[in-house]
C-alpha cells in the first residue's frame, strides 16, 4: 500500500473535513462506474423480486422515504467503518 499522506487526529479520525473539495478526475482506461451500477440495479431488482415475489411498486403498502432513510443510515455506518479500517491499515504501515 502506498503512504497516507492525510493527516490523522486522535482516535484515528481523518483530520481532513469531509466537506474537503476532491481533486479533479483523472480520465483513465476503467470501466464507467455507471455501467457497473446499472448492472448492479438489475441484480438487485432481480434479487428483490426473488425475495419479495414481487418487483418494487409504487403503492406497495410501504413508505419509501423511511425505507430509503433507514438505506442511508446503514450506508453511513458502512463508509465509516471503510474509512476507519483504512486509517488503521494506514496507520499501521507508517
Amino acid at each position: 500500500m502506498g503512504e497516507c499522506n492525510e493527516p490523522v487526529g486522535a482516535m484515528g479520525v481523518l483530520a481532513v473535513s469531509a466537506n474537503t473539495p476532491q481533486p479533479p478526475s483523472i480520465p483513465n482506461d476503467s470501466q464507467p462506474i455507471w455501467i457497473l451500477v446499472v448492472k448492479d440495479m438489475e441484480e438487485r431488482n432481480a434479487m428483490g423480486t426473488e425475495k419479495h415475489g414481487t418487483p418494487l411498486q409504487a403503492f406497495n403498502g410501504r413508505d419509501a422515504l423511511i425505507d430509503a432513510y433507514q438505506e442511508v443510515l446503514d450506508a453511513a455506518v458502512y463508509l465509516r467503518q471503510a474509512i476507519e479500517e483504512r486509517e488503521s491499515a494506514n496507520s499501521r504501515e507508517g
